[in-house]
């Protein structure tokens, strides 16, 4: 995937590697400990980042690098430990203090305001003036200059004055990068910054990161894709429960060394059964001719047998979403017929879909996958409440033992690591985030469950999980659909494979005939 960075990336010698690795830091953590009522995040953790170089952050969900990361920008203050930067000691960073040595953040979930230009997203709240008459005035001038050059460093090929709505995700994240150029960031976190790029939009993003490294700019990469990690860093910290584990030149590393660092235990290589397994005729559900109304997918027709694991593949926008948004009842279908267990549906909406017993975990979980305001056990008994309601879900009682229980018997099931289950869900890592929409669905019974990128943005051992329950529901007859844009993962985990290019079904592998090249082949021609 990562073949043409790579071959860029290797001309770096190991002698100047081991240069870089030994020069001055930017910015220092020593013995950071970071404790919640009940819970301590981080114990003991230290961490640096030299110019010119690359840092890894690696754990699983919940291993403490949000926390660590937020320490550094300054959101949060340590319980114990030194913060150092510019050779200078502080207890603690504050967001100003931060700001003031360089450090710079970019979240997954992107910070662009949609409504304003490219140009006021850069300045938002850090407008340039000159006084003219004496009078203060906004510099807009001086802005659009200095927004062009920051433009044509990093690459992107828009004008100011371009509405940030207008931007696609990748080029809405090179405005991030572009935020953090103009003020000079000596540190530039990037924190999963490519759970939604295509591979031609990966290398572009890790070529924008190496001339960064060269300007010697130092760059925290988190990340819980391990070839991107071999690809783009340089050294790694490992954390694992809050634990240091270690920091490592990234020439020592191979993907099984640091899965065991993280994990502690073996992941398993394939979820598949048995390739040649007959799965007779006892279809579970199935589709004939799903055509959206707006033509995002066409002619659409399938079948899932009982047992089986169904994965759909293809580019991103090729209407495999957009296939199980109508599915789903989200999106309104043309012409269409569909058949759960032997019963027609009728589904006009998504209350329909789950009173039938089809759930779906969505793509974008902080929209469409959770509420953010709402309790980890509100969040959980959601689904049950609406399912078992009556009149659209307006009428209802709230049965506290009920919901007490459920909650409880999911967070096991899940395996949810949280102090309590009224705990805000945005306390939470993003793979424990995941599991308690799993655990949602999966507390109102479902007989089709539809996982779309159900693994983004989630470590390896969460990601092995979510494969493990995939086939545990799949041989318990559940019906069992998977959206992914990483091939590896349909290759391990589905035992057909469905292509789609340009809304369009454009071929169908059993998983003796799917591979990468097979995949690709069919989601381009």
């Amino acid at each position: 995937m990562l073949g043409l960075f790579l071959k860029k990336r290797n001309a770096l010698t190991s002698g100047q590697k081991e240069k870089m690795v030994h020069m001055n830091s930017l910015v220092e953590m020593r013995n950071i400990t970071k404790k919640f009522p009940g819970v301590t995040a981080l114990s003991g953790v230290n961490f640096d980042v030299q110019p010119g170089e690359v840092h890894v952050l690696l754990g699983e969900n919940g291993a403490g690098k949000s926390t660590l990361m937020k320490m550094l920008s300054g959101a949060y203050e340590p319980t114990e430990g030194t913060m150092v930067a510019n050779g200078k000691e502080f207890p603690r960073f504050t967001p100003r203090i931060s700001q003031e040595n360089g450090i710079s953040i970019i979240y997954q979930e992107l910070s662009v305001i949609d409504e304003i230009s490219i140009q006021e997203n850069i300045f938002v709240g850090k407008l340039l003036t000159k006084k003219v008459a004496g009078i203060s005035l906004v510099d807009n001038a001086t802005m659009k200059q200095r927004t062009q050059e920051v433009l044509d460093e990093i690459g992107l090929k828009r004008s100011p004055g371009t509405r940030a709505g207008q931007l696609s995700i990748p080029e809405k994240q090179m405005v991030e990068i572009a935020k953090a150029v103009a003020f000079d960031a000596k540190v530039i976190i990037m924190d999963e910054p490519t759970s939604s790029l295509t591979t031609e939009e990966i290398n572009h993003l890790f070529e924008i990161v190496d001339r960064l490294k060269k300007q010697g700019k130092g760059i925290v990469f988190i990340s819980h894709k391990l070839d991107e990690v071999m690809a783009i860093g340089d050294r790694v910290t490992v954390l694992k429960d809050g634990q240091y584990i270690g920091t490592y030149p990234i020439s020592e590393m191979n993907e099984d060394k640091l899965v065991t660092m993280m994990v502690g235990r073996e992941i398993k290589g394939t979820y598949l059964q048995d390739p040649n397994r007959d799965y007779g005729d006892d279809i579970i559900f199935e589709a004939k001719d799903i055509t959206r109304k707006d033509n995002r997918c066409r002619n659409i027709s399938f079948q899932l047998k009982r047992g089986e694991i169904l994965g759909f593949s293809g580019l991103v926008g090729a209407g495999r979403t957009e296939l199980m948004e109508a599915i789903f009842g989200a999106a309104p279908m043309k012409t269409g017929e569909m058949t759960l267990l032997g019963e027609k549906l009728n589904i006009k909406c998504p209350y329909d879909a789950l009173k039938a017993g089809i759930a779906l975990v969505t793509e974008n979980r902080r929209v469409t996958g959770f509420s953010p305001f709402f309790s980890i056990k509100q969040n959980l008994i959601q689904a049950k409440y609406l399912k078992e309601s009556k009149f659209g879900g307006m009428t209802g009682l709230i049965n506290k033992k009920m919901e007490q229980e459920v909650a409880e018997e999911q967070r096991a099931a899940m395996q949810i690591k949280c102090a309590t289950t009224n705990q805000t869900i945005t306390e939470l890592s993003g793979g424990n985030q995941q599991k308690v929409i799993l655990g949602k669905w999966m507390a109102s019974d479902p007989k089709l469950i539809i996982f779309d990128e159900p693994t983004k943005g989630i470590d390896v051992g969460t990601k092995s999980e979510i494969y493990k329950l995939m086939r545990a529901l799949a041989e318990r007859g559940i019906g069992v659909l998977v959206v992914s844009s990483e091939m590896p993962e349909l290759l391990s985990t589905c035992d057909r494979i469905v292509v789609f290019s340009d809304g369009k079904k454009n071929g169908e592998f059993t998983s003796l005939e799917a591979t990468e090249e097979a995949l690709v082949r069919a989601a381009t021609t």
